[in-house]
């Protein structure tokens, strides 16, 4: 099956731009990227899970492993996922004591209903609106009943922003600015139960938009 053109340019993209990557946003978690309030919400999830029982938890789209080590550090069992090898060995370099792997979120390498909760922090940014399903399909497979899931991302209208050369390679690459109410929905259509959205302004240095955030679980 021919791989779909947003994961192999996804892919390319940050394959090349691993050392720029990191040298621009670091391989942890800082203020300089996340808000106080993201930061709320990174440890109110961390905190649920471990009120729930713990339980094997994945950062799906992990990059460098920011997120990945975060969560580590507030006691889960975190396991990261991205389609970059290349971020994917600087995740190892950068975090050896935790575990990651190459593999695209339509294709995770756990089993069904394997897992208890689930992050897409910023994941989601380079996956067409219509290529959502897809993923909440995947993740209705490994997510356990009752299971939890946090995404964090771009907000908008559903924007397109296509940069040719993205970040100096040789690939175009398109950031998607998915609107709450959509992901809402297509969320809801999955399946799944939303219990929390929070949407704040742009107010980063880096941010261009306002940023959306939703907690959701698979119904037990």
């Amino acid at each position: 099956m021919t791989e779909p053109e947003h994961i192999a340019s996804t892919r390319a993209v940050y394959d090349f731009s691993v050392a720029q990557y990191v040298g621009a946003v670091g391989t942890t978690v800082t203020a300089a990227f996340e808000r106080p309030i993201d930061r709320a919400i990174l440890n109110a999830f961390a905190e649920d899970c471990v009120a729930a029982g713990g339980g094997a938890v994945l950062d799906i789209g992990c990059g460098v492993g920011r997120v990945t080590s975060y969560l580590h550090g507030r006691g889960l069992d975190v396991r990261g996922i991205d389609v970059s090898p290349e971020m994917v060995t600087m995740a190892r370099s950068a975090h050896p004591q935790l575990t990651f792997d190459v593999a695209a979120m339509t294709e995770l390498p756990v089993g069904d209903e394997s897992v208890a909760a689930a992050v897409y922090w910023y994941s989601i940014i380079h996956t067409p609106p219509a290529s959502l399903p897809g993923v909440w399909a995947e993740l209705l497979r490994v997510l356990s009943p009752g299971g939890q899931a946090l995404m964090g991302f771009q907000a908008g209208g559903n924007e397109e922003v296509r940069r040719e050369h993205a970040y100096g390679s040789a690939t175009t690459l398109t950031w998607y600015r998915h609107s709450i109410d959509d992901v809402t929905a297509s969320v809801g259509d999955a399946g799944f139960v939303v219990q929390t959205r929070i949407w704040r302004s742009a107010q980063l240095a880096h941010e261009t938009t306002p940023q959306a955030f939703l907690a959701f679980t698979r119904p037990a």
